[in-house]
């Protein structure tokens, strides 16, 4: 017999962070613990406001209602909350955790055993221009090959300089660029916009124009000079065959799956399968949850043996994040098992 309870808990952002949504100064998000009377087990909802499609008024009852039912199990537990994505990756951790000898331990595989490290992209967030120079050396400063810019928030010469300023003194073979957008773009101006940037040598941009505009995005994803990826546009996508149908529609690039947002694990496999029959590539990103979550994202992606860039390295933005063996070195994410965990939620 398994119980279930969950806990509340706001993370706290050591810099306010710009997004095109505007600043983020906190970002909540939830524990569920299971106990079977010997053992506990550990997962992260991690809801994210304004852009999870499971961001409703009754999800603290729906968490309520999956601790109270807890033992009808799993998958039966994954097909009745398909519309709460976040609390489905919550519960996958929570009973690998449980299983587990070590319960932050989910994916037995060299990235735990032989510290095997998966390569990450640098996250630059928005600001003014100072702000996001400064960033990008950082980054390269700390051996990242991939870099990630979001942009839309600042003027749009502007970021053309710093992607200028930026390819003046690495070139693509030193540096591969990646921007988001996060649909700022309009659709009737985003062709001339993707035309420019593509002058930079990027990799690709994520989400040029707002998610659900399907003929525009399509008709861009056929003549666009720069790779489009999808990101906000596969949140709210439940079923297999609303997820083959969107790839058939809009033929993007590249999808970058979000496992809190778009289904967990099980639910970004099943993009995976039909992405990769479409010739789509794919990547993982995580989204702003704790070292909880990073790390049962970080052991799952590595088992999918990618050898692209991942978007795994946010455990580093909050003030009171929980201290554990995940760290960044080199443009890489490690595992290094000689630092142990310290899970409080009264931190």
């Amino acid at each position: 017999m398994i119980t279930a309870t969950f806990h509340k808990y706001t993370l706290q952002f050591k810099r306010p962070s710009g997004t095109s949504r505007g600043i983020l100064k906190t970002k909540g998000t939830f524990f569920i613990i299971l106990s079977d009377g010997v053992k506990e087990g550990i997962g992260e909802c991690g809801v994210f406001k304004g852009l999870s499609a499971d961001d409703r008024p009754d999800y603290e009852e729906k968490l309520q209602w999956t601790c109270k039912h807890i033992n009808l199990g799993l998958e039966k537990l994954l097909e009745e909350l398909i519309e709460f994505p976040s609390i489905q990756i919550g519960l996958e951790q929570a009973f690998l955790s449980l299983k587990s000898a070590d319960r932050f331990e989910l994916f037995p595989s060299q990235f735990l055993t032989h510290q095997d490290p998966i390569d990450i992209n640098g996250l630059i967030w928005m600001g003014d221009k100072q702000f996001m120079k400064s960033q990008i050396q950082d980054k390269i400063e700390n051996g990242f090959t991939c870099i990630k810019m979001k942009i839309g928030a600042i003027d749009f010469e502007e970021e053309l300089q710093l992607l200028k300023h930026i390819r003046k003194e690495f070139s693509p073979a030193d540096i591969e660029l990646r921007v988001d957008a996060n649909g700022a773009f309009a659709p009737e101006n985003a062709l001339e916009k993707l035309k420019r940037l593509s002058d930079f040598n990027l990799h690709s941009i994520e989400q040029p124009i707002k998610q659900g505009q399907f003929e525009a995005m399509a008709k861009l994803c056929e003549t666009t000079p720069l790779a489009i990826a999808l990101d906000e546009e596969l949140i709210g996508v439940f079923s297999k065959v609303e997820k083959e149908e969107l790839l058939q529609r809009i033929n993007p690039q590249y999808i970058i799956l979000k496992p809190t947002l778009v289904g967990g694990f099980k639910g970004s496999e099943e993009w995976i399968t039909f992405a990769e029959e479409k010739n789509i590539g794919w990547w993982i990103t995580s989204a702003l949850e704790s070292n909880v979550g990073l790390n049962a994202i970080a052991q799952w992606t590595y088992t999918l043996q990618s050898n692209m860039p991942q978007g795994l390295g946010t455990g580093s933005l909050f003030t009171n994040n929980f201290d554990s063996p995940l760290e960044v070195k080199n443009g890489k994410l490690q595992y290094n098992s000689s630092k142990a965990w310290e899970f409080n939620l009264k931190k």
